[in-house]
């Protein structure tokens, strides 16, 4: 009775519009009461949930991307993906994938990738003739690669997330997310592609030559630089993950104060006040979810979610896609966190049991919680899309399924083909 105390008032509190941690923290609080134990249990486990040193790295992460959107490196990397792309057919669309994709590996995070380059590239696109939709399609989808990168402060919290259940590093999950986001680039540069000849969009232009882009790319290269840094120190052991997000800050800082000189004083402010902000929901959220996931292994949520899904079929195939369907369905209600955080203690066991490694299961849950972000009735990154484009969500629906139907096919190889997420890990293994 307790885990239906537990499981029905969450979702009654999410029907009713309450804020996700809220609801994870009151629903907890309900059990408790009606089992009869003591309330401090509750804080006791949120305030161990949070007491990790390995947390370090998200505000850094956080702060590091804040950095970065407000310092003007989006602009550079613009320049760089227009001059590499910029000419085919429908080139600005393309040029905005290959701009998101570079600007979401120096961010990590989808929301500042859509706020940055959808700023620049969206009113953009927009003047030069291309619909709205197709604008907002284009950007929002290409934003979501921000996830997998080095920088996405999601691929900590995973890797918390699996604690008790499997020992996954952070290097495995970081190297595992390469191929994987270049997977992504690549079938939303098909998705851009495939719209923008069905609609018949213009080229841009001659290709200016490599010299032209050599020079746009010396432009972006102190930016793109953050990336390698953090993989090449991790790999190297120079710095652990922890220290790797305070580098990221140190650079970005570096690259925008002093070698961009884009970053002003009060920037700098607006950058500090956003990381703390987002920090400040993080760590609420992983405190409530620790809470929550205690309750979830004391009545043995896992293995009974299990069981139900044994009742449907014993078939690895079928048990693998009803897993991206219920992860899919959830990330379009909650926030990516507390999607990571309800949904691995629950679904990682299961997904083992049926043969699929723990790095893989990590890239695949952060994909679907990608597709969430860009799904109403939550789909933050759709929303600051569409604001941006002047547009209603409707509209962009309309024409949302080549790029779903692309990412769609994405997280599909990644479930099937262990190869996309487990090769490179296993090279540095």
């Amino acid at each position: 009775m307790e885990l239906a105390v537990l499981s029905l008032s969450f979702l009654a509190l999410l029907l009713l519009g309450v804020p996700v941690a809220f609801s994870i923290g009151l629903s907890s609080v309900a059990t408790v009461l009606y089992a009869g134990v003591p309330v401090a249990i509750v804080v006791q486990k949120m305030v161990g949930g949070m007491q990790v040193f390995s947390f370090l790295a998200i505000p850094f992460f956080v702060f590091a991307g804040e950095l970065m959107l407000y310092g003007g490196i989006a602009d550079r990397i613009v320049r760089f993906a227009n001059a590499l792309v910029g000419h085919v057919r429908g080139g600005l669309g393309m040029s905005n994938v290959v701009g998101c994709t570079l600007f979401g590996g120096v961010a990590g995070s989808a929301l500042a990738d859509v706020s940055a380059m959808g700023s620049v590239m969206i009113p953009l696109m927009k003047k030069e003739g291309y619909d709205a939709d197709y604008a907002v399609n284009v950007t929002t989808h290409a934003a979501l690669v921000g996830v997998l990168m080095p920088t996405s402060h999601n691929l900590i919290i995973f890797t918390l997330a699996t604690t008790g259940i499997a020992s996954v590093s952070v290097l495995s999950l970081i190297l595992g997310a390469v191929i994987p986001a270049l997977l992504l680039t690549l079938c939303n540069l098909g998705a851009a592609y495939y719209v923008a000849v069905k609609r018949g969009y213009p080229t841009r232009g001659a290709f200016p030559g490599w010299a032209a882009v050599l020079v746009a790319f010396l432009g972006a290269l102190p930016g793109l630089l953050i990336v390698l840094i953090i993989l090449t120190g991790i790999l190297s052991g120079i710095f652990t993950a922890t220290e790797s997000a305070a580098t990221a800050v140190l650079w970005a800082l570096l690259v925008t104060a002093f070698v961009y000189k884009s970053l002003s004083w009060h920037d700098f402010l607006k950058a500090c006040a956003k990381a703390c902000k987002t920090t400040g929901v993080v760590l609420l959220l992983i405190g409530i979810s620790s809470a929550f996931g205690y309750f979830m292994a004391l009545y043995e949520v896992p293995q009974k979610t299990g069981e139900l899904m044994q009742m449907v079929s014993s078939n690895p195939l079928v048990i693998f896609l009803l897993i991206n369907l219920l992860l899919f369905i959830l990330g379009t209600f909650l926030d990516m966190a507390a999607t990571i955080l309800v949904c691995t203690p629950i679904f990682l066991p299961i997904a083992m049991q049926y043969g699929m490694d723990p790095v893989q299961f990590g890239i695949v849950m952060l994909i679907n919680c990608a597709l969430g972000l860009n799904t109403p009735p939550v789909g933050v990154t759709q929303f600051v899309g569409c604001a941006i484009g002047g547009i209603s969500v409707g509209q962009v629906m309309k024409s949302i399924l080549p790029f779903y139907s692309a990412l769609g096919m994405c997280l599909m190889l990644v479930t099937y083909v262990p190869a996309f997420s487990l090769w490179l890990p296993s090279m540095f293994r």
